[in-house]
C-alpha cells in the first residue's frame, strides 16, 4: 500500500488505546484538513516516541502554552489506516515547528535468499508538523496512557494480570 499524507497545519496529534488493560490496542492519531488518520501502533512505540519528542523540546526554549479546549481523546469510530513501522523525528527551523514522519510497516517475504527493501515510494508515509505547544500535550498524553497499564512486580517488572501472575524471580 502506498500513500502520503502531510499535515501542516496539524489540529491534534494524540495517542489512544483499546480494551483493559493487558488487551489493549494502541493508536497513534492525527486529525487535520477534516481527516482523522489512525495508526495501529505498539505500546513500546508510544512510550518511545514520547520520550524522544522530549528529548527534542529539551533543546528548545519552554514553549508558550495557550489554553486549548481540544481533547486529546481518539476520534470515534477509530478505524485503522496502516500499522506503524519507523517513525523519523526532527525540527524545521523555518517555522520552529516539531516533524514526526510515521512510515506505514513494511513486511518483508522472509523466503527469499535476502530481503528487498521497498522503495521509498512504495511505503505508505504520513509527515505530521506540531508546535512545540502540541509535542508537549502528545508527550503528556502518552505518558499517561503507557503508566494506565497493568501494574508493574517489584521483582521482576514485568506486568501483574488480575489473575495473577507467576514471577519468574520466584522460581
Amino acid at each position: 500500500m502506498s500513500f502520503f499524507y502531510e499535515f501542516d497545519p496539524t489540529e491534534v496529534f494524540t495517542a489512544g488505546a483499546i480494551g483493559q488493560p493487558g488487551e489493549r490496542v494502541f493508536y497513534v492519531q492525527v486529525l487535520a484538513n477534516g481527516q482523522v488518520i489512525s495508526a495501529k501502533c505498539e505500546k513500546q512505540q508510544v512510550a518511545a516516541l514520547a520520550q524522544y519528542l522530549r528529548n527534542l523540546l529539551s533543546d528548545l526554549p519552554p514553549p508558550q502554552f495557550q489554553s486549548s479546549t481540544t481533547s486529546m481523546d481518539l476520534r470515534s469510530p477509530v478505524e485503522q489506516d496502516f500499522v506503524l513501522g519507523t517513525v523519523g523525528l526532527g525540527l524545521d527551523r523555518s517555522s520552529g515547528k516539531v516533524v514526526i514522519q510515521l512510515d506505514e510497516l513494511q513486511l518483508l517475504d522472509e523466503d527469499d535468499d535476502f530481503l528487498e527493501v521497498p522503495a521509498d515510494d512504495e511505503v505508505g508515509r504520513m509527515r505530521v508538523f506540531l508546535t512545540p505547544e502540541q509535542a508537549v500535550a502528545f508527550c503528556e498524553r502518552a505518558e499517561q496512557l503507557v503508566q494506565a497499564g497493568r501494574e508493574q512486580c517489584r521483582w521482576c517488572g514485568g506486568p501483574i494480570d488480575p489473575s495473577g501472575h507467576s514471577c519468574p524471580r520466584f522460581n
